[in-house]
């Protein structure tokens, strides 16, 4: 019998069902309907409809994990039952062919050479492959910023332990008046001695969109390379590698491009590839070639398939306007709140410095309490950051967002600044 027979046989949906919770099981029942629909209002409605939401409380927290639209989830269970029916066959024969397939694709996606690219399993594995595999020497020094995610800071330190790699900080101000004061931050680091420096895409905690082309030209200009945390970026604006000019890329892909957890990318330059060393050793390969430095042993084959699944329902949305509605979504809240001498900011207000994620505070009110608050009371959840210049909560809305949902998060906001 062969696998479509199968599956005919044992009813598809009979299958996934029984594993799903009863708001999706009742999304599956509704008609979705067509998405050409030329009302935006409309469309963004429609794609409301492909999540399972739940009614517990407003999700304004997606930066964490986007979760995947039922088509994608649906297709996920598929290529679970498919994997587990076809077994050993399967891992042996076109598990690999599948998984470059679908890395070549998200080459096209990111602006790069298919073999520049690898699919790893989030953007913490990604650049850690290059923190832990650069080739250090003593006395080596390199550069981040005190903003930068926690996981690769602190591997940042771990080589500093292990090999004697002098690490140098910046702090990046929460509305800088020009790319240039980015830029000169990131130069009066620089030494003799740096080797590589690590920026943000897209800084996780504020949304800020750092000048990555300024920066790596700047930082190429003193033989310095640099590794770019893109973890909040692919599937959210438009990311093209090659025209950023960076050395090292990587990118969690349940995040904004929505696939099941535990699926990221790395982006190595060509020239660069064979001077990484891998953290887990693979036979029979080639110092340039980039697949040398993800291997993982076996690992859940039916995530890698359904990127593809995610990759099918970014181009029915259109990243373009993907992009423009979250950063819609965004200056809806935040430009009405920054009307409020109470309220805090902590992204800055120019269109191209953000896009669907920014950081809101109050005066007087500790993060922890504000992000508490907003659900206990309100039903709204967000998270808390409070570290280094950044206090508030962090705001990320995803498509099936509604700006009556905005509304409500809104009036908390201003509910609880006119209590401090």
């Amino acid at each position: 019998m062969d696998k479509r027979s199968f599956l005919q046989k044992m009813g598809q949906a009979a299958l996934i069902t029984p594993f799903l919770p009863l708001s999706l099981k009742a999304s599956n029942s509704q008609k979705r309907g067509t998405y050409a629909l030329d009302d935006d209002d409309e469309f963004w409605q429609r794609i409301r409809v492909d999540y399972a939401l739940k009614p517990d409380y407003i999700n304004l927290e997606n930066g964490y994990y986007n979760i995947a639209p039922i088509p994608t989830i649906q297709k996920f269970h598929k290529h679970v039952e498919q994997v587990n029916y076809e077994g050993s066959h399967y891992m042996r024969t076109v598990q690999w062919d599948n998984k470059k397939r679908i890395a070549n694709r998200l080459a096209r996606l990111v602006g790069c050479e298919d073999d520049e690219l690898i699919i790893t399993r989030n953007t913490t594995e990604s650049l850690d492959l290059i923190i832990g595999g650069y080739p250090w020497e003593k006395g080596d020094e390199a550069v981040f910023a005190v903003q930068d995610y926690g996981a690769m800071r602190e591997h940042f330190k771990l080589i500093s332990k292990r090999y004697g790699v002098v690490t140098k900080t910046i702090s990046l101000p929460n509305h800088p008046g020009s790319d240039e004061e980015i830029v000169s931050l990131y130069e009066s680091q620089i030494g003799p001695k740096t080797k590589l420096m690590m920026i943000c895409h897209m800084v996780n905690i504020t949304g800020q969109i750092l000048p990555v082309r300024k920066i790596c030209d700047m930082a190429h200009s003193h033989g310095v390379e640099v590794m770019v945390d893109g973890a909040h970026c692919v599937g959210h604006i438009e990311v093209n590698i090659k025209e950023l000019h960076c050395d090292y890329y990587g990118s969690s892909l349940h995040k904004w491009m929505s696939t099941p957890l535990g699926a990221g990318i790395l982006f190595v330059a060509r020239q660069n590839i064979s001077k990484i060393w891998p953290l887990l050793a693979e036979h029979h390969r080639e110092p340039d070639d980039i697949s040398r430095l993800n291997h993982i042993g076996t690992h859940p084959v039916h995530t890698d398939l359904t990127i593809n699944d995610a990759l099918d329902y970014l181009d029915l949305i259109g990243l373009e306007r993907k992009e423009n509605r979250l950063r819609y979504l965004q200056r809806y809240w935040s430009d009405t709140l920054r009307e409020n001498k109470n309220i805090v900011i902590n992204t800055p207000v120019e269109k191209h410095r953000s896009c669907g994620i920014a950081n809101v505070g109050i005066r007087n009110m500790r993060p922890s309490e504000l992000a508490k608050t907003l659900l206990d009371e309100f039903k709204i959840f967000t998270v808390a950051i409070d570290q280094n210049n950044v206090q508030g909560c962090r705001i990320t809305p995803n498509v099936y967002t509604t700006t009556d949902e905005l509304d409500e998060f809104i009036k908390a906001m201003n509910i609880l600044a006119g209590r401090t």
